[in-house]
């Protein structure tokens, strides 16, 4: 299940080590052909304003978690509407460890400083929804979902350095060129748009360490379809290593997500 815990210090961010407990993918580089004009940097950090624009995508997420020799995948389907910043995911969570429980996908509502959830276990009600200030949380909802809130994994490039044009790959039939480099979670905090700055801000204070790798792939128009983030934070003495990929497709696709009416939302305590 998805778990949550307040407060500093391990707070959220436990969220990630616990999902290990409870129970993406690299493209290869064809070789170079013509590389794109301008200032690599630029065109990444640029990605979140193109999608903006574009408005309106499908989204697949899969987050894969490694600790102290455990490796499981959490995976997530729906859209996303970039100028309203609001989406819709179900996620499916991994198999217990010995592969025999199976847990029902959870729908997550993605919205400005909030995360809604349903089937959220852990006592809540089957017809109730956990609401989260992403602005609380140690990773600003980056890991704690089991999933990377799409405008948030774009929101990050704001940040990017040392990029790298990587080459012309195609993914999904449609020919993007790959760049790879890392970003500061401060640097994009205070860069992002009004809607995710608190969230990121949260972040940036959370992480043992300010810069995360990625490799973001960008079409011809400048929009990003996909983009992975390896993070890594310290708890209880060990290392837990997050792999947030994000894939954006069907642009232009209707969304609708409808937040919950406050007498939906649990307002009991949440078991950790």
């Amino acid at each position: 299940m998805v778990v949550q815990r307040y407060g500093r210090g391990g707070g959220s961010l436990a969220v990630a080590a616990a999902l290990v407990g409870a129970v993406a993918t690299g493209g290869c580089s064809a070789p170079e052909d013509s590389k794109p004009s301008g200032d690599p940097t630029k065109t990444v950090r640029d990605a979140a304003e193109v999608l903006t624009r574009a408005g309106t995508s499908k989204a697949s997420t899969s987050m894969e978690m490694a600790a102290g020799g455990t490796r499981v995948t959490i995976r997530g389907e729906g859209g996303y509407d970039f100028r309203r910043r609001t989406g819709r995911l179900q996620v499916v969570l991994p198999k217990d460890a010995a592969g025999a429980s199976k847990h029902r996908p959870i729908t997550e509502l993605l919205a400005p400083g909030a995360l809604y959830m349903k089937n959220r276990g852990a006592g809540v009600p089957a017809d109730k929804w956990v609401r989260v200030d992403t602005t609380t949380l140690d990773d600003g909802n980056l890991v704690t979902g089991g999933a990377t809130d799409p405008a948030a994994a774009a929101e990050l490039l704001r940040g990017a350095q040392k990029v790298t044009y990587v080459g012309e790959v195609e993914l999904a039939g449609v020919e993007v060129s790959h760049y790879r480099g890392v970003t500061d979670i401060a640097v994009a905090a205070r860069a992002a748009s009004p809607q995710v700055r608190g969230a990121l801000a949260a972040a940036a204070k959370g992480f043992a360490k300010d810069t995360v790798p990625f490799d973001a792939y960008l079409d011809h128009e400048g929009r990003l379809r996909k983009v992975r983030h390896q993070f890594s934070f310290a708890n209880q003495g060990r290392t837990v290593a997050v792999a947030s990929t994000t894939l954006l497709y069907g642009f232009g696709a209707a969304v609708d997500v409808r937040l919950p009416d406050r007498k939906d939302i649990y307002a009991g305590k949440i078991e950790v």
